[in-house]
């Protein structure tokens, strides 16, 4: 009797085994995926800049796949929290990172144990967003443009100042980028976040900043601040009669924040090749454009791997000009 239980069980194991093969087979099929919520780490806190890319991101890129992106806020140290984590999920494509030059071009020199490789650690999805670095001053300041800036800086008698969100971060970078192309010094005055450079300098504490546009933007647009030109290629649609650094004065300049979508190494071939033209989709559809473009944010479109490469060695120059490094 009981050596009859033992056989129907026995009988029975590869039934199991089989449907239990299937059904993971079929979980993993990339036609299948996604089956589940996929989790979007933005390795900053909730509120900032990287935040205005991320939610119509996240919520367009569910549409198109049919499931939740749910956006996971995971700051600190520079974003290397958030981007550690994502380099070390499983490649299954259901963890992604919503990278920034900070992230995966900037750290690299920046950081002494980073504790992930940008370019063997990830896989590269799809550029996203990009936005120029501006150059701002009080409205009530005697330096109406560049040249101006850059006469001051020549003859002053006193060092002029310059803040920005803090150490490494793109203004920091691209204002030292600017000084060594221009031939001149600047004091860099390092803050814990845009905000409250922004609050010196329309108090008139600091007389000058660099920062991504869409910080400085909305007091741009109420007559505060004047902005004397961006970092990027070409001119902004937000500010469209602003100039470019390399308008100014300084030829080939060019130098932009950006974000990009990232998962983990290794990542199936299929569900790779997916998730990038999904998020493709999104980056350059008219409704993403148009939400972006009114912040002074523009959509990116270029091969990321190669971009990247290219990214981290310019910033990682910049980084090693300044001589700072962070444990």
């Amino acid at each position: 009797m009981q050596f009859q239980h033992l056989r129907r069980k026995v009988a029975v194991l590869p039934l199991i085994v089989g449907w239990a093969v299937s059904v993971s087979a079929w979980a993993n099929d990339p036609a299948e995926f996604p089956m589940k919520p996929v989790r979007l780490i933005v390795p900053f806190p909730a509120g900032g800049p990287t935040d205005i890319v991320a939610r119509p991101f996240a919520q367009m890129l569910g549409e198109r796949l049919g499931q939740s992106v749910v956006v996971d806020n995971r700051g600190g140290a520079g974003g290397s929290i958030g981007a550690k984590m994502v380099a070390t999920s499983p490649s299954d494509g259901y963890t992604l990172l919503l990278g920034t030059v900070g992230t995966n071009a900037i750290n690299p020199g920046l950081y002494k144990n980073l504790g992930y490789d940008v370019l063997k650690d990830f896989t590269p999805l799809a550029g996203l967003a990009s936005a120029p670095v501006a150059v701002v001053v009080n409205s009530q300041s005697d330096i109406k443009s560049l040249a101006d800036l850059i006469a001051k800086a020549k003859t002053s008698n006193t060092p002029v100042n310059y803040g920005s969100a803090g150490n490494g971060t793109p203004g920091h970078l691209v204002a030292e980028m600017f000084s060594a192309k221009a031939g001149i010094r600047l004091t860099h005055v390092a803050y814990k976040g845009s905000a409250p450079a922004i609050t010196d300098l329309l108090g008139n504490q600091i007389p000058l900043m660099f920062d991504p546009l869409q910080s400085v933007l909305p007091h741009v647009q109420s007559g505060k601040l004047r902005i004397l030109a961006i970092s990027s290629r070409e001119r902004s649609s937000a500010l469209p009669d602003v100039k470019t650094i390399a308008e100014s004065g300084i030829p080939n300049f060019e130098a932009t924040a950006w974000w990009a979508l990232f998962g983990p190494a290794g990542i199936p071939r299929a569900i790779t090749k997916k998730l990038a033209a999904e998020a493709e989709a999104v980056a350059q559809s008219p409704e993403f454009t148009r939400k972006l473009e009114t912040l002074g944010i523009q959509s990116l479109k270029l091969p990321l791997a190669d971009f990247q490469k290219s990214e981290t060695a310019k910033w990682g120059e910049a980084v090693r000009a300044t001589g700072i490094t962070i444990e």
